[in-house]
């Protein structure tokens, strides 16, 4: 921790505007963490400064037009409309603002390495533009230390000391798009600083705007934290996955077992098998904690062997398909296939880290006819690991009874069971989505 100390002015000032909601809060990254973030401090009564290093994005905000289906566009208008939020591409624009929060991806490199490349070169950005009494706060997934060794150093390049001159903080994001029972302003915020006042500061920041702040001893802590939530969702999901294999070598309906375990009203909680892992954190926050063990001589053997079992799950899906086409006589190859569902979970319009993309390319390099449908996708999303060229279908009687094998990979709730197992030849079931239509004989569980 710091020993810096803050000048009472300095802290007084910035005290003040937060407080008075007078405080400019700039938000870098317009995504499914930022944007939400930027309705809730505006929804607060603070001015709000969107960033985004792609024009399209904010072009579309300027324009009070969304891209993500949860927030439509008519609340960006509003947000537009009250004259307290503007968006840019111009880091120009920090200096105009009086707290900085950073919620930029932190992605995996092509070796399973954290990839703080966004995070420093946000702080890249900031540096020349960081004055005297300004707060910054990263949100960004990473592993316990980033805040103070990387991004704090970049930041101190011009003189400016933190905790002295400046402030800084860490602050986990705890999205869950789909999650219609918690918004960014219900769910508890955590939140470490690397000295008191940026604590402090921190804490009365996120208080304006959210109904619950969890202060922690530093940033490491608030860090770690962020880590273990999703490790712990990792490990136990991976659990059930391997349950799953084996019960179904069994022939015991695992769906079954859990719904008969969560009845226990203590000591369990119920987590559910899937084709893989999906989304920007629980596939990846783990592999961050195994990486920094490294750096300390460490091995984390139970997490790695969770990303193993969770990283393999869609092969074998893809082997309960063949095996499913083989009741039919038929193999993968030549075998028309359509994926439904390619979305990461039910209901939402985020494709990050979706299982349904190694799906489809195991089906593709086996020989399969692939198609896919998604109600909130009309085109497959591109993506840079994964160069697919697999038409929309629309999810007609005809095209499904054209398939050989609908695969289920994402069971949105807009989809109706009972009708696709009227129509479609074979079923192929990830989510145990087919269990509401009792009697259906096309249906195979993967």
């Amino acid at each position: 921790m710091s020993e810096a100390v803050a000048r009472p002015d300095v802290v007084a000032r910035l005290a003040d505007a937060i407080r008075s909601r007078s405080a400019r809060v700039c938000i870098v990254g317009m995504g499914y963490v930022g944007l939400p973030l930027a309705q809730t401090f505006l929804d607060a009564g603070f001015p709000v400064i969107g960033f985004d290093i792609d024009p399209e994005k904010v072009t579309s905000l300027r324009k009070g037009r969304s891209y993500i289906e949860r927030i439509p566009s008519a609340s960006i208008a509003a947000m537009r409309a009250g004259g307290r939020f503007d968006v840019s591409n111009d880091p120009a624009v920090f200096a105009q603002a009086d707290a900085i929060l950073i919620c930029v991806p932190t992605p995996l490199t092509a070796n399973g390495e954290p990839d703080l490349s966004y995070v420093e070169a946000t702080g890249e950005s900031i540096a020349p533009h960081l004055q005297e009494g300004h707060l910054v706060v990263l949100e960004s997934t990473t592993y316990p230390g980033t805040t103070e060794d990387i991004l704090r150093p970049i930041l101190e390049r011009g003189g400016l000391r933190a905790e002295q001159d400046f402030f800084l903080a860490f602050s986990p994001e705890r999205e869950d798009p789909g999650n219609r029972a918690f918004v960014t302003r219900t769910i508890p915020k955590v939140v470490g600083g690397v000295g008191p006042k940026s604590a402090e500061l921190a804490q009365q920041l996120y208080a304006g705007a959210v109904d619950e702040v969890v202060p922690v001893t530093d940033t490491r802590v608030a860090e770690a934290c962020k880590i273990l939530e999703n490790t712990y969702r990792a490990v136990n999901i991976a659990l059930v996955n391997e349950l799953k294999v084996l019960f179904d070598r069994m022939g015991v309906d695992v769906w079954e077992v859990i719904e008969a375990a969560r009845t226990k009203p203590f000591g369990y909680q119920a987590f559910y098998p899937g084709p893989g892992l999906g989304g920007h954190c629980i596939p990846i926050d783990p592999f961050y904690l195994t990486w920094v063990a490294r750096q300390y001589g460490l091995e984390t053997q139970f997490i790695e062997l969770a990303g193993r079992v969770n990283t393999a799950m869609p092969q074998y899906v893809v082997g309960r398909v063949a095996e499913a086409l083989e009741t039919r006589g038929r193999a993968i190859e030549g075998s028309r296939i359509l994926v439904l569902g390619i979305a990461y979970k039910p209901d939402i319009d985020d494709t990050r880290e979706s299982p349904a993309f190694p799906i489809i390319t195991d089906l593709l390099e086996r020989g399969a006819q692939v198609g896919f449908h998604d109600p909130f996708f009309q085109e497959l999303p591109k993506k840079r690991e994964f160069e697919l060229d697999v038409p929309g279908l629309a999810l007609t009687a005809e095209n499904v009874a054209a398939q050989d094998c609908v695969l289920i990979v994402t069971d949105h709730a807009s989809y109706d069971y009972p009708w696709l197992a009227e129509h479609a030849p074979l079923i192929v079931d990830t989510r145990g989505a087919m269990r509401s239509v009792p009697g259906a004989r096309n249906v195979h569980p993967a």
